[in-house]
């Protein structure tokens, strides 16, 4: 397993749960799979059961043509066959047992942690178990970073914040010297620069120019892509992480106005947006120093408050922020109370984006992303020095 059993048992009892049933079925669960680091090479085909009581010795349930491929894992094991034979299984399984925790979450308000299929819910809630989400609980397995993980993230932050300067140099250059560029030019530079730096990345990076900025989740292709010149707001979001197993990414957003002096439409806006990622930043800090116990919806409450403050509220179309892990979206809590309510806790050895927006369809978007670690001290480390404070005025 990837975890010891008296590791996971000393969360269980935090959380105050009996244990935790994992169940799979044609790999619909990928914390299951992830946690209990089964062989990859070998087939599993039925469905199977893995309970981590509290206190005690784990207990499995597997087909029994499929039995020995759980040899790797601690703990008794109870054959089925039938489907008879496999709801008696799951009553010896969860015998005594009141409460557990499986993948799923109260109204789908997690779509990431809810997994488990209607049926499986019902056959172990009609045994008079009651069920509850493993959210917080999976965290500790998927969100907290080992020191390695950290400095990888670390410096893939790094690069990511030099990036950007020799991205908005590249334009600079390129609209001194009259040289036509489009915004797929200026993904392509990023590009290169990932690969020149060893980093890989689940998607291309982003360059927005003008209205296009409006749009949060624009992607330029060879095909489509706006041309950039004096005189244009462009927006780039770029995410990455090392070359390296395990490694975690990092992912930043920055703005830049193509001129000398910047508009003062965009300057504003700006300042709205710094302020709110800001005044988040500064509450999940205080709020960890003075209870350790903050929620990611707590937070977008405070980064849309200041947002709503000024009266564009209806502009901020998205949470604001997400876990950073091995995948750029990673399964700890987001900062969010708008898409979702993420009622977790943000954990200690945990990473996540602040980046509030601000985007005026047809026009322009302004957004500014950081990347925010949680030390054991219950500190928060910004990484990829220095953030934004302002446009950049590429001509200037």
């Amino acid at each position: 397993m990837r975890y010891s059993i008296d590791e996971i048992q000393i969360f269980l009892q935090e959380e105050r749960l009996d244990g935790w049933l994992l169940y799979n079925f044609r790999n619909i669960n990928p914390f299951a799979q992830k946690i209990l680091s089964l062989p990859k090479d070998v087939l599993f085909t039925r469905r199977y059961f893995y309970f981590i009581p509290s206190r005690g010795v784990p207990r499995k349930l597997v087909h029994q043509i499929e039995a020995y491929n759980f040899n790797s894992l601690p703990g008794d094991t109870v054959v089925y066959s039938s489907w008879q034979s496999l709801e008696q299984g799951l009553q010896s399984l969860l015998s005594n047992v009141k409460t557990v925790a499986m993948e799923y979450s109260p109204n789908g308000i997690l779509p990431t942690v809810s997994v488990i299929d209607a049926g499986t819910f019902e056959l172990v809630k009609k045994m008079n178990i009651e069920i509850r989400s493993s959210a917080q609980l999976l965290q500790y397995f998927e969100a907290r970073l080992t020191e390695k993980q950290f400095y990888l993230h670390s410096i893939a932050a790094r690069h990511l914040r030099e990036i950007v300067d020799e991205t908005f140099r590249f334009i600079r250059t390129s609209v001194l010297n009259n040289t036509e560029i489009t915004e797929y030019n200026v993904q392509q530079i990023i590009l290169s620069e990932f690969r020149k730096r060893n980093l890989v990345t689940s998607s291309s990076p982003n360059c927005s120019v003008n209205a296009n900025s409006a749009n949060p989740h624009y992607e330029p292709t060879q095909d489509y892509s706006s041309s950039i010149k004096a005189g244009d707001f462009v927006l780039i979001d770029l995410w990455a992480k090392c070359n390296e197993l395990d490694a975690v990414y990092a992912d930043i957003t920055w703005t830049a106005y193509v001129g000398e002096v910047t508009p003062e439409e965009y300057r504003k806006t700006f300042d709205v947006v710094r302020e709110s990622r800001n005044t988040a930043l500064e509450f999940v800090r205080k709020k960890l120093q003075d209870t350790g116990d903050v929620r990611g919806y707590e937070v977008d409450n405070v980064a849309r408050s200041v947002i709503q403050s000024y009266g564009l509220g209806e502009y901020f179309i998205h949470r604001t922020g997400h876990s950073l892990g091995e995948e750029v979206h990673g399964n700890g809590a987001n900062l969010d109370n708008l898409e979702t309510r993420d009622e977790r806790k943000l954990i200690q050895q945990s990473a996540f984006t602040i980046e509030p927006g601000v985007y005026f369809p047809g026009k322009f978007g302004v957004r500014s992303e950081i990347n925010v670690y949680i030390t054991n001290a219950y500190d928060c480390i910004v990484s990829g020095m220095p953030i934004q404070e302002a446009i950049i005025p590429i001509l200037h």
